[in-house]
């Protein structure tokens, strides 16, 4: 049986001219376009001179539905488009979903590259890139937000993360107390009119941008790895008690402060529990 093809195709993230010239090819010759916003990618290929094909929207809230509806224009023998509004798709983004289900089914997946908020970020950052994570959105509230935290403790790769305006100094700050000063750095608007690069320590940008009325546009974050160096368990148990203080439980801020110290988490648990504040 013929079955068409599922292109994966990034977009720009800003500037219309990072559109590259396959893309603009692929999505003209597709018979399906399957998109986050039907207005929004229609102005954009209508920007950049491309005949716009018929689309279907596919976002969060109804990715459920649409995948199989997609799967069967694909076993129909249509050529079928994937893109978000901005960016390459499945990063965080619509898309993995139907890849997936794509691949299970034995269908072909090209991949059109684009350009990438998150390399994007990493590239202009500065920091180390020879290994680093991406942690997307972090959970908003909650253990599950506390744990992700305290796992950045010991993680000694460049860490990459999405953040929304309304959040960014509080996550800011939350890093910065978790954490202590470790370089960072802010990247808002990236390749648009009022694109900046924000680059510091996590007090001094979080307080940068809590000075400002209001904070506007995309941004990602790029933190420096944890670099081991060795402490006390005094000092170790001083950093713990600023985490407890922070909302963390004993064990959870013993095993944060061991990470970002050096010592001994059993060591600074039993000291916390022997002697409670």
């Amino acid at each position: 049986m013929v079955t068409g093809t599922l292109f994966i195709v990034g977009t720009p993230i800003g500037n219309l001219e990072d559109l590259t010239p396959r893309a603009r090819r692929v999505m003209s010759e597709v018979d399906v376009v399957v998109c986050e916003d039907t207005r929004r990618t229609g102005s954009l290929l209508a920007r950049a001179g491309v005949a716009v094909p018929p689309l279907l929207s596919m976002f969060e809230g109804n990715e459920a539905r649409r995948v199989p509806e997609v799967l069967a224009m694909l076993r129909d023998g249509r050529d079928v488009a994937v893109v978000t509004d901005a960016g390459m798709p499945a990063i965080s983004d619509p898309g993995f979903a139907v890849v997936r289900v794509a691949v299970e089914a034995g269908i072909p997946v090209r991949v059109v590259p684009g350009v990438s908020a998150v390399t994007a970020a990493l590239a202009v950052s500065g920091l180390p890139s020879e290994r680093f994570v991406f942690e997307g959105f972090l959970p908003r509230s909650g253990r599950a937000r506390r744990e992700r935290v305290a796992a950045l403790l010991a993680e000694p790769r460049t860490i990459v993360i999405f953040e929304s305006p309304r959040r960014i100094v509080a996550t800011l700050e939350e890093l910065h107390a978790a954490l202590g000063e470790r370089s960072v750095v802010v990247c808002r608007e990236l390749t648009k009119l009022h694109e900046e690069v924000l680059r510091g320590t996590l007090g001094e940008v979080g307080r940068e941008l809590g000075r400002r009325a209001a904070v506007k546009g995309e941004l990602v974050v790029v933190l420096a790895g944890a670099t081991s160096v060795p402490a006390s368990v005094e000092d170790a148990v001083a950093v713990a008690r600023e985490l407890q203080a922070g909302g963390m439980r004993k064990r959870e801020a013993a095993r944060a402060a061991a990470a970002r110290t050096g010592a001994s988490a059993r060591a600074v648990y039993e000291e916390l529990v022997a002697k409670p504040k």
